[in-house]
């Protein structure tokens, strides 16, 4: 179902961007099911991930979103970009076998920097498989201890980068949260069925999940948010662009999906719209070009000094018009934004719409 269209100003890919990420318009009935949706969801930081769902499930509450991860009916793990992210069970396993070998290739020095070779790795896996299976999931500090126990010592980065081998391999994944850490269990048990896929149709599949999820985006877009070779990204999406529609800003082609596209036409939502987004939201991260919905002179507000560490934003109308924090505890807690242009402050209704934001981010919290 190709189309072509122009984009008159980049104005509307924010907006479209909220359509598709569940954020403005249609919506997500469950936890689950928005993690399916969004195929990948950046969750390097916990507390931020809780909440990237939270924002897009109506009426969940924090409770509602560890459960998920409790259950393993959400699973976190690094299924790429060696970052941690929530994907969904019966995802996770296709994902790694797409993007390991080449992570795995690119931290190759590092490895031989903290003497970690091939049979280390294979050490670990026996040392972790043994406890686990025996006791069930574990802490990383103790599973540290397991490691350190069995000659594979962990300091200096030594244990994480074993950590994150075996879970890249399909050895262990984070499972049940005990507080604001997770436990490690063992990828079969924790995860009884997850699908493998031809690689081709594995990247098909990635790319037409990411377009419908992310849409309008780039196949560069795509590109950098696996790691995945640009050519090989052009080859497998010769499979699925019938099932996209193309629209073009200034000469660059965005894909995104039919049921998207057809809002340009009946009305885009989200013009009046306010949300408060954690830091490292795929609606920020989850492209490597942010100019249309961040101006490149705020970027520094939001990562500061580049260091990769992203701030909560405000994102008003599809744009980030600032950033925001949580002041004070429980019941008395309020939202208090920083907008870019002080000079240009929100009007009545975005007023109404911000606080009816805060009020939802500290409903999530408080159930």
């Amino acid at each position: 179902m190709a189309e072509s269209g122009a984009l008159r100003g980049g104005r509307m890919v924010g907006r479209l961007r909220l359509a598709s990420q569940r954020l403005a318009g249609m919506q997500a009935t469950s936890v689950p099911e928005l993690v399916r949706w969004m195929t990948a969801m950046q969750a390097q930081d916990l507390a931020a991930a809780l909440w990237a769902v939270g924002a897009r499930v109506p009426g969940a509450g924090i409770s509602q979103v560890r459960a998920a991860i409790d259950s393993g009916a959400v699973v976190r793990s690094w299924p790429m970009r060696g970052t941690l992210h929530l994907v969904a069970p019966e995802d996770l396993r296709w994902m790694l076998d797409l993007t390991a070998e080449r992570l795995t290739r690119s931290i190759a020095g590092r490895h031989r920097q903290l003497e970690i070779t091939w049979a280390d790795v294979e050490k670990a896996r026996d040392l972790a498989l043994d406890r686990i299976l025996a006791d069930g999931p574990i802490s990383r500090a103790a599973l540290f201890r397991v490691f350190d126990d069995g000659g594979q010592a962990t300091q200096g980065q030594r244990g994480i980068h074993l950590l994150g081998s075996l879970c890249r391999h399909g050895w262990l994944v984070l499972g049940p949260l005990a507080g604001n850490q997770q436990l490690i269990a063992g990828f079969d048990e924790w995860i009884p069925v997850s699908r493998s896929l031809e690689r081709e149709a594995a990247v098909a599949e990635f790319l037409l999940r990411y377009f419908r999820s992310h849409g309008p985006a780039t196949l560069r877009d795509f590109a950098w948010w696996t790691q995945l070779p640009l050519t090989e990204v052009r080859a497998a999406f010769e499979h699925v662009r019938g099932g996209l529609v193309e629209l073009e800003l200034e000469g660059t082609s965005y894909w995104l999906s039919p049921e998207v596209a057809v809002l340009l036409e009946s009305g885009v939502p989200g013009a009046r719209s306010v949300h408060l987004l954690p830091g490292f939201d795929e609606f920020v991260l989850g492209y490597t070009d942010r100019s249309l919905v961040l101006a490149p002179e705020h970027f520094d507000l939001i990562v500061p000094g580049g260091n990769g560490v992203f701030k909560k934003t405000v994102v008003v109308g599809g744009k980030v018009a600032g950033t925001w924090a949580l002041q004070g505890t429980g019941p008395g807690a309020v939202v208090v934004p920083g907008l870019f242009d002080e000079a240009r402050p929100l009007g009545p209704a975005a007023q109404a719409a911000l606080a009816k934001a805060g009020r939802r981010y500290t409903t999530f919290l408080a159930t």
